[in-house]
């Protein structure tokens, strides 16, 4: 059995690899030419004080042969001729429902309404340089979800959920670094993630399993209380027992085919906001303890923070927080504005942006005149749209500097920013609701208070952040994860309500297809 230490290093001597040894053995009480071989299990940044440290959990080998702890067997088998499940989506929910579905011998067939990832990349060049929408593909819909062109940071605080380490490991599996693995914090980056994600779509279709791109759910096929099948671009139909509803969060299309076919959704809250972008080197400063003029030590990362507060009643806190990272737009039909943040694996930006956010609920989508169970939907179409009719069209964004959305004034001048379809100054207190505004001002103030500097006219404020998560729940048993309604159809993922990210829903993926496995029997 490997020694098992915990020390703390700096990040300095992190970097050098005969340090890093010296002190393992130190922890070990063994001299370093004794280790035949260590394995970093945990690491993590505390920079809490003026003096940093990296803090590790490693296995040292110690007069024994190296063992993995990392290692993982991918169970994928042949299933060409098993039972066909459907999966609408393939974001990390559908495809880590198909990986699943692989090992417990049944055939996913998944599918996309959007393009594969390399595909998916020309529609967002549109996006990002002419401002023009494909309602079918875009930052949100296509191969990989959301996730893929949005940072990819793996951390979820989920635990109870499922298997955190293996939905790693099949990342690993696919090309991420061993780093994400052992970083409290993991993260792939929007660079790298597409490559991943498209390694496995071809180890799904290798196995037997079929990924349907351009394939749109337009109907889904019931008999009585039973699933049939569904209708794809409306021309042809596929049957199955089962089907994985993976469709995500913004897949508005979906909730209104339920609920016009009276198959049983809700309402439920979500988060609404801005998304706000500082220099990198101010938050560098903020959080390393060093001069805004000092340019941080090389070998400690970009740094980012997670602030929360009460306002008001109402808690405001950052979301997606993307060091080193750029804003980009996330809109998924003409008039509607929507911005997101994402970071290059070496997070090596210039910028550093992070959604603010403050959670909506049904009081307030009634006190706006929405009722019913698509009353979050509208109420989110209704900012969205606001924010769309103050940028003036072509997903140019309104604007303000920090100060100024604090203040209520319009910004005369605002700073430069990574959000390429532009900015366009505008009180953002005429897009958000009034509630929501009142509390993020006061949640400025408090953060520059907690965190001295980050409230600063430096920062630019960037409407709207507002597809948080799903604005609809879909309900389903406990016991066996299916509809409350309707047998056979699994909802699944962040678009049913039952995950906020990479690796929750991924994690939702694999739950539900261990009940389809148990379901089909």
């Amino acid at each position: 059995m490997p020694k098992q230490v915990t020390f703390r290093i700096s990040p300095t001597d992190f970097a050098n690899e005969i340090q890093l040894k010296k002190q393992i053995a130190e922890a070990a009480q063994v001299k370093p030419e004794q280790i035949n071989a260590y394995q970093i299990l945990r690491q993590s940044l505390d920079a809490r004080n003026r003096n940093i440290w990296v803090q590790l959990q490693v296995n040292v080998f110690v007069g024994e042969p190296f063992e993995d702890a990392f290692a993982f067997d991918a169970p994928l088998q042949n299933v060409s001729n098993a039972e066909p499940v459907l999966i609408a989506g393939a974001g990390p929910a559908g495809l880590f429902a198909a990986l699943r579905l692989i090992e417990s011998g049944l055939k996913p067939i998944i599918i996309e309404r959007g393009k594969d990832v390399r595909e998916r990349r020309r529609d967002l060049a549109a996006m990002n340089k002419e401002g023009i929408v494909n309602p079918e593909s875009n930052y949100c819909f296509g191969e990989g979800g959301a996730g893929t062109y949005s940072d990819g940071k793996l951390y979820t605080r989920s635990t109870k959920r499922g298997n955190i380490l293996k939905s790693l490991q099949w990342f690993h599996h696919f090309g991420a670094t061993e780093k994400i693995l052992q970083e409290a914090h993991p993260h792939i980056g929007t660079n790298k993630l597409p490559g991943i994600i498209a390694k496995m779509r071809e180890a799904i279709i290798e196995c037997g399993g079929e990924v349907l791109f351009n394939s749109k759910m337009t109907d889904i096929l019931i008999d009585g209380n039973e699933l049939k099948g569904v209708r794809i671009n409306d021309e042809y139909n596929l049957d199955a027992k089962a089907l994985i509803l993976a469709t995500g969060h913004s897949a508005r299309d979906i909730f209104y085919m339920l609920e016009e076919k009276q198959i049983e959704i809700e309402a439920k809250p979500f988060a609404l906001g801005v998304r706000i972008e500082h220099p990198q080197a101010l938050i560098d400063s903020i959080q390393y303890h060093c001069a805004p003029t000092e340019k941080r030590s090389e070998f400690l990362p970009a740094a980012s923070y997670s602030v929360v507060s009460q306002e008001k009643g109402r808690g405001v806190f950052s979301f997606c927080m993307c060091p080193g990272g750029i804003i980009a737009p996330a809109s998924t039909e003409e008039g509607e504005l929507v911005v997101n943040g994402w970071s290059p694996s070496k997070r090596d930006g210039i910028y550093s942006n992070s959604g603010m956010v403050v959670t909506v609920d049904q009081k307030d989508f009634a006190s706006y005149g929405f009722t019913g169970n698509l009353a979050g939907m509208k109420f989110q179409q209704m900012v969205e749209k606001k924010a769309w009719e103050l940028g003036g069209g072509k997903l140019v964004a309104p604007a303000q500097r920090m100060t100024d959305f604090v203040k209520g004034i319009r910004s005369e001048t605002l700073p430069n920013s990574s959000y390429l379809p532009g900015t366009n100054s505008a009180q953002l207190n005429q897009i958000l609701p009034i509630e929501v505004y009142a509390s993020m001002r006061n949640g400025f103030e408090t953060f520059g208070k907690k965190m001295k500097g980050y409230y600063t006219e430096e920062a630019i404020v960037l409407a709207t952040e507002s597809r948080t998560s799903s604005p609809v729940r879909i309900p389903r048993n406990n016991e066996d994860l299916q509809h409350t309604q309707i047998k056979g159809l699994f909802p699944c993922g962040e678009g049913a309500g039952y995950a906020g990210g990479i690796i929750s829903a991924a994690m939702d993926g694999e739950k539900v297809a261990l009940a389809v496995e148990r379901f089909l029997g």
